[in-house]
C-alpha cells in the first residue's frame, strides 16, 4: 500500500502563538527551491541554534559567495534592528549626543551631504535606514542569486557603521547589549563574520570582550 508524502507547510498560519513561530522541520539547502532559499537557510541554521557560529556562517558547497555575504549582511541588519528598539528608551538625544564608543571615539553620520555628528540613536536610525536602501537597491543589488563583485565590494562600508552600533551599546548601554547579546549572539556573529571574510580591519574592531587588541582613540569619518 503505497504511503503518500506528507507536505509541510512552512510558515506561520494565522492565529499562531509566538513559542509555536518556524516550528517546522529543517529543509536541506538543495531542497529549497526558491530565489530566498540562502536568506531562509541562514535564517533556520539560527533558529536551530544561535550560538553556533561555526554553523551559521559554514556556506554551502556551490553556492556563490558574494550573495552568502549579502545575505548575511541582510539579516544582520534585520536582526540589528531589535537592539535599536531596546535602545530608545536609554539612548536620547539629550544624553547621548555623538556617535561614541568609549570616550575616545567619535563617528561621524554618512546620511547627511557632509559627514557631521549626529546623536547616538539618530546615527543608529540613519546607518540601519541607509543599509536598508543599499542592500534593497535594484541598482546594485538586482538580483538575490548573482552579485557582481562591484556590488560585493560596497558592503564593506556597511559593516563598518554597523559595528559602530555594537560599540556604541557595548560601552554605553551595556546592560541592555548584554541582555541583547545573551539572546542573540548577533555582535559575536557579526565579528566572525566580518573576520572569517576580511571584510573590515581588525584595528577596527575595539570590543574588548570580542577582541584582546587595545582600543585607540579618534574620530573617524563614516
Amino acid at each position: 500500500m503505497a504511503v503518500e508524502a506528507v507536505q509541510i507547510l512552512r510558515r506561520n498560519r494565522p492565529g499562531s502563538k509566538a513559542k509555536d513561530f518556524c516550528r517546522w522541520p529543517d529543509e536541506p539547502f538543495e531542497e529549497m527551491d526558491s530565489t530566498l532559499a540562502v536568506q531562509q537557510f541562514i535564517q533556520q541554521t539560527i533558529r536551530r541554534d544561535p550560538s553556533n557560529l561555526e554553523a551559521i556562517l559554514k556556506m554551502p558547497e556551490a553556492q556563490d559567495e558574494g550573495v552568502w555575504k549579502y545575505e548575511h549582511l541582510r539579516q544582520f541588519c534585520m536582526e540589528l534592528n531589535g537592539l535599536a528598539v531596546k535602545l530608545q528608551a536609554d539612548c536620547k538625544p539629550e544624553t547621548c549626543t555623538q556617535m561614541t564608543a568609549t570616550e575616545q571615539w567619535i563617528f561621524l553620520c554618512a546620511a547627511h551631504k557632509t559627514p557631521k555628528e549626529c546623536p547616538a540613536i539618530d546615527y543608529t536610525r540613519h546607518t540601519l535606514d541607509g543599509a536598508a536602501c543599499l542592500l534593497n537597491s535594484n541598482k546594485y543589488f538586482p538580483s538575490r542569486v548573482s552579485i557582481k563583485e562591484s556590488s560585493v565590494a560596497k558592503l564593506g562600508s556597511v559593516c563598518r557603521r554597523v559595528y559602530r552600533i555594537f560599540s556604541h551599546a557595548y560601552f554605553h548601554h551595556r546592560a541592555i547589549f548584554d541582555a541583547f547579546e545573551k539572546e542573540t549572539h548577533l555582535c559575536k556573529r557579526f565579528t566572525y563574520f566580518v573576520t572569517k571574510y576580511s571584510i573590515i580591519s581588525k584595528e577596527i574592531l575595539i570590543l574588548p570582550k570580542l577582541d584582546d587588541e587595545t582600543p585607540v582613540g579618534g574620530e573617524s569619518e563614516a
